[in-house]
């Protein structure tokens, strides 16, 4: 019976005391138990980071077309068989090589009758000059050194019949004989000098110009053979690679198809358009990279051109940005991102671009970790914004901590948690299991250790306890031999 009660008791006592803890929970769950107590404001959990000072740059993206630095499409002047290629597709070729021949043996013998033709004219205005103009000159001196004579003679002749005629002794007849003599030697004398006059003065002239110009004219048609000729071989105009060939020897080659293709890519251009806002912002010379998919670095370029004229179809400014490509890994042809650096600032104020609210045009918003751990709000005025960072001219200072992550929605002086990001927790995470686990391995290699440590000491006082057993027999049968000594006695 007592001890039954005493159970009933106990049972009793532990009823009352689950009410009564039951009931302090209900307590605190509640806003409250007394009147007197506030409500704590929850923390929202945010990540934020530092404003820092780095240098951001400007720079304006687009996406364009590799173009080569020179190319030729060589497109032979005579229609005509290709006799022979000299270079195959992919060859690098020197400026002034020999890439092709054509067929030309009728070519070779125009220009070989040309050739005799211009000698001729040369020889026969040799002829001209050195001989036939003198010969001619000196023959129409004589002519009229003649004239003078028979001139002078019937004048002689013709003024003493005059005299015997006044004396009487003349017949009328033989005066007037004389007279007609006499005027045609005049005659006579007057063709001879003017024909002399006629080679001096313009004659002589006029056949050194006819010879000059068969001459010239001969030369002119072996100049045109020898060209002719010279169309049939195909050379380089610029060193490059041959890009295109499209035909075999013995095929046509036509004036209206290029024959080769060499393009100069030791550099190249890429071609892009931008829209005229980010064009104002450029200047020839600016740094750009070129960039493509499989290149594990950009190529480093600037930029070469900016047209000074908007395309009419697409309303943006054409940019090339000319780049060095001494391995050949950008191939014209090819599309490209270009990244033109436009402007730089050293020793900017800069933030995450996801701590940046509500921009428009160059003011926005920022919530600030005040030392009160409190979200606040503040207006600041932006400048430079790339795809990461924004910088921030005014409003916010160096070392300033921003919400970047959780201040989407978040009421103004919020009382928040700064928490590290996940990958960073991750990897502190990782660091304190390796050092868990490094700690674990300490701990186990010394216990093996000390493991080994006794069963080699376990081993050595086995090796030391040979000597031990003997003197543990002898002291046995000492004290045998006492044992029986004492029962004797």
């Amino acid at each position: 019976m007592n001890l039954s009660s005493m159970d009933k008791d106990k049972r009793n006592a532990g009823s009352m005391g689950t009410l009564i803890a039951l009931a302090i929970a209900i307590c605190f769950t509640n806003t409250g138990c007394g009147k007197g107590e506030k409500k704590e404001a929850p923390e929202v959990s945010v990540q934020a980071a530092p404003a820092a000072t780095a240098d951001i740059s400007r720079v304006v993206n687009t996406e364009g077309i590799i173009f080569p630095v020179a190319q030729s499409a060589i497109t032979p002047k005579i229609n005509a068989p290709v006799k022979k290629f000299y270079v195959v597709r992919g060859q690098k070729v020197r400026q002034g090589q020999l890439l092709a021949t054509l067929e030309n043996r009728d070519l070779s013998a125009a220009a070989l009758d040309n050739k005799g033709a211009y000698e001729q004219a040369e020889a026969a205005y040799s002829t001209s000059i050195g001989a036939t103009l003198p010969e001619e000159n000196a023959k129409a001196e004589l002519d009229v050194q003649t004239a003078q004579q028979e001139l002078d003679a019937q004048t002689k002749l013709y003024n003493s019949r005059q005299d015997l005629f006044k004396q009487g002794a003349l017949p009328r007849k033989d005066l007037d004989a004389a007279a007609v003599s006499l005027a045609q030697a005049k005659s006579a004398y007057n063709i001879a000098k003017k024909h002399l006059d006629g080679l001096n003065a313009v004659g002589k002239q006029g056949a050194i110009k006819t010879a000059n110009g068969q001459l010239t004219s001969a030369k002119g048609k072996l100049l045109n053979s020898e060209a002719q000729l010279s169309y049939s071989e195909v050379r380089s105009p610029i060193a490059g690679f041959i890009t295109d060939r499209p035909l075999y020897p013995g095929e046509m080659a036509s004036t209206a198809a290029p024959l080769l293709t060499v393009m100069d890519i030791s550099q190249v251009i890429a071609k892009g358009h931008i829209p005229q806002t980010d064009a104002l912002q450029l200047h020839k010379g600016d740094a750009a990279t070129i960039s493509l998919a499989g290149l594990d670095k950009a190529i480093n370029g600037k930029v070469s051109l900016i047209s000074p004229a908007l395309d009419p179809n697409s309303t943006t400014v054409e940019v090339w940005v000319q780049a060095p490509n001494p391995d050949q890994q950008l191939r014209p042809g090819t599309t490209a991102q270009i990244a033109i650096t436009a402007q730089t600032v050293k020793d900017a104020l800069v933030v995450p671009a996801a701590a940046v609210l509500n921009a428009k045009g160059d003011a926005a918003q920022v919530l600030v970790v005040d030392s009160q751990s409190q979200a606040v709000s503040r207006d600041v005025k932006t400048g430079i914004t790339t795809g990461q960072q924004v910088q921030i001219v005014s409003g916010l200072k160096p070392g300033e901590m921003v919400v970047t992550e959780g201040a989407y929605g978040l009421p103004d002086k919020t009382k928040v948690k700064i928490e590290k990001p996940e990958t960073e927790a991750a990897g502190e995470g990782a660091k304190d299991d390796d050092a868990k686990s490094g700690k674990g391995g300490d701990d186990a290699a010394k216990t093996d250790n000390d493991k080994d440590g006794k069963d080699k000491s376990s081993a050595g006082n086995g090796a030391k306890a040979k000597p031990d057993a003997g003197s543990k027999k002898a002291a046995q049968s000492k004290a045998n031999g006492k044992s029986g000594s004492g029962s004797k006695d």
